[in-house]
């Protein structure tokens, strides 16, 4: 199911358009060297057989997990020769590179300076850290994005109806297409490998004859529809009532449906100040840095970072002070309850403040001890008003205790 040329290739439309590097690579006789950076099964390698294809160039591969300097050295005197002899030009394609050493890749150098070859390199980790400089600095680098669920559902009705597939020979039931979409993670070759399993075990593959196939139970989950908002739903209760085994089985649903893990973070997040808030405030820096993790790392790694965060989200002692205190302030700003900022809290720093009084009477509170003084904040709509009440859970009980003496001696009289 291998695509023959650019426009059979489904996905990464951002790197096929007119004008783009591949295409000017396939239309023109140059030869070029490229980088192909992206997760597995995005089309890397396809891209490259696309390549040698389409421009009748002989196509050489070498896997950089077993090659070693000899390999590479040989592909490239084949290549010089072949270009002598006959003036047909070689791909050069090396999977993985990043597991090439220096002296591995310093091999690669000439033929890419003297463009004896077309030289592609695919890796599924940043070439930044795992490539020389001067190797890069010689070759184009494109970004493969992870194939959108539509991508990965045409790649499988293809291979269904496709001569070079099952050419019709099995059906596949629409709920058993949707369960590989979510069993591929963006991942096409992972979709057909799970496919072609399936059509070995009958011609009619199911919901159960995937499963069968795959060893995996299709987890009933629609990210549209009533499942995704029952499970979301249920994951953020069983945090809230600290129970961390049953968050952790939603959080795993969640994870094997196919949800995006982003979206989790982001639930995390929320949750972190929401239910949590100054009972435990390094709660929210956790959160924050497992959807960090996850937007650097993806799953499934990142199933870590998150189960991480759930278990402190959820073990963490509980506090709605902060939402609650931000809601009445919110609230009290709708009514209408603004008021004039006091003069002396007004901003004196530009010209002609001082004659309008601005700043006039501003007690700095570095001048006096414990760094407290007496003065208007607010303003007088909401003098009296009550916003942050603090619990006396966790963090929170001593920060209770010092906003109730800061309190007091904030409002009473001078």
């Amino acid at each position: 199911m291998r695509p023959r040329t650019l426009d059979e290739v489904i996905g990464q439309r951002h790197l096929l358009g007119p004008g783009t590097p591949l295409r000017r690579l396939v239309e023109s006789e140059a030869p070029m060297s490229l980088f192909l950076w992206g997760p597995p099964g995005t089309g890397k390698t396809t891209l490259a057989y696309v390549v040698s294809n389409v421009t009748k160039r002989r196509f050489v591969e070498i896997s950089a997990v077993s090659a070693g300097v000899k390999d590479v050295r040989a592909a490239i005197d084949n290549a010089r020769r072949e270009l002598g002899m006959t003036g047909r030009q070689t791909v050069l394609f090396v999977d993985e590179v990043h597991r090439f050493n220096k002296a591995q890749q310093d091999a690669l150098l000439p033929a890419v300076e003297n463009r004896w070859v077309t030289f592609i390199g695919a890796t599924t980790e940043n070439p930044f850290f795992s490539v020389i400089s001067p190797l890069l600095s010689r070759s184009l680098l494109l970004t493969l994005e992870s194939l959108s669920d539509d991508d990965v559902r045409a790649v499988l009705q293809r291979a269904v109806s496709d001569p070079r597939g099952l050419a019709g020979r099995a059906t596949l039931a629409s709920e058993a297409l949707e369960h590989l979409v979510r069993l591929a993670g963006g991942d096409a070759r992972r979709s057909l490998t799970y496919l072609e399993a399936a059509a070995l075990l009958a011609d009619d593959i199911t919901v159960e004859v995937v499963e069968k196939a795959v060893d995996k139970a299709a987890v009933r989950y629609d990210r549209q529809g009533d499942q995704h908002y029952d499970v979301i739903s249920a994951f953020i209760k069983s945090m809230r009532g600290s129970d961390a085994d049953a968050a952790l089985h939603y959080l795993a649903r969640m994870i094997e449906a196919g949800e995006d893990p982003r979206f989790i973070a982001r639930r995390i997040v929320i949750f972190a100040s929401e239910d949590v808030g100054m009972a435990d405030p390094t709660c929210l820096q956790t959160a924050v840095a497992a959807a960090q993790a996850v937007q650097l790392i993806g799953l499934p790694e990142g199933q870590i970072n998150l189960a991480h965060a759930v278990i402190h989200c959820a073990m963490a002692p509980k506090s709605n002070a902060v939402v609650k205190a931000i809601g009445a302030a919110i609230g009290d700003v709708r009514k209408g309850l603004i008021g004039q900022v006091p003069g002396h809290l007004r901003d004196a720093h530009y010209p002609g403040a001082a004659k309008l009084g601005h700043g006039d009477g501003y007690k700095y509170p570095h001048d006096f001890e414990h760094g407290l003084v007496r003065q208007e904040y607010a303003p007088e709509q909401v003098r009296e008003r009550r916003y942050y009440e603090p619990t006396r859970h966790g963090a929170e009980a001593p920060v209770a205790e010092r906003w109730a003496k800061i309190r007091d001696f904030l409002r009473k009289p001078s």
